[in-house]
């Protein structure tokens, strides 16, 4: 696809994708696939699958699923535990249709890229979000929830516009990403060190 033209703006726009598919596997997908739909972007085979119409219903109906599960203690978490499977995935497939016409990058390179990406955004989510239900008893989570699905929505936005300014904003989600893993962790050693015994 080629939302952007050139090497170096293709493989920063792929980064953007990638990086919103670790907030949000289906959005960027949807996106993609609609995009390539109504003509904005020319995907190439196989990655046109997401544009096609059952291609465009599944991935509709499991982003609504996530975005609904996503706002629910407990049930967020196991999405989360799921999406450590399906966002590597997801950030793959974007990573590598992205790049498929803009660069030379090799195929595999790319959804290492891609997978590499998602994942370590899509970890951080998995590992953070059991402190933000304990430390609000659940309800910051709609709160966190939407502010990732935001995120992840501006992510695929500039990727297809401003390319440099999504692959800053991936940059900036993943140091605040560790710094907030970083903090649950120690807010949960020191809540298992107040328990007696």
């Amino acid at each position: 696809m080629d939302p952007v033209t050139g090497t170096l703006g293709g493989i920063l726009a792929a980064f953007g994708l990638s990086g919103a598919a670790g907030l949000n596997a289906w959005l960027p997908l949807l996106a993609v696939g609609l995009g390539d739909r109504v003509g904005w972007v020319n995907l190439d085979s196989p990655y046109d699958a997401l544009s096609s119409a059952p291609g465009l219903i599944v991935v509709g109906l499991l982003l609504v699923l996530d975005i609904i599960g996503d706002k629910v203690p407990v049930l967020d978490s196991v999405l989360h535990s799921i999406g450590l499977a399906i966002a590597p995935a997801s950030g793959a497939v974007l990573f590598a249709a992205q790049t498929d016409l803009t660069s030379d990058l090799n195929p595999a390179v790319a959804a290492l890229l891609g997978a590499v990406t998602a994942g370590g955004l899509q970890a951080g989510r998995a590992t953070v979000r059991p402190f933000v239900t304990a430390s609000t008893v659940g309800i910051g989570n709609p709160a966190v929830s939407a502010a990732e699905d935001g995120t992840s929505l501006l992510m695929t936005l500039l990727a297809f516009a401003f390319p440099v300014l999504a692959f800053l904003l991936v940059a900036v989600a993943f140091g605040l990403t560790i710094w907030l893993v970083l903090r649950a962790r120690r807010w949960m050693r020191r809540r298992s060190s107040r328990r007696p015994g």
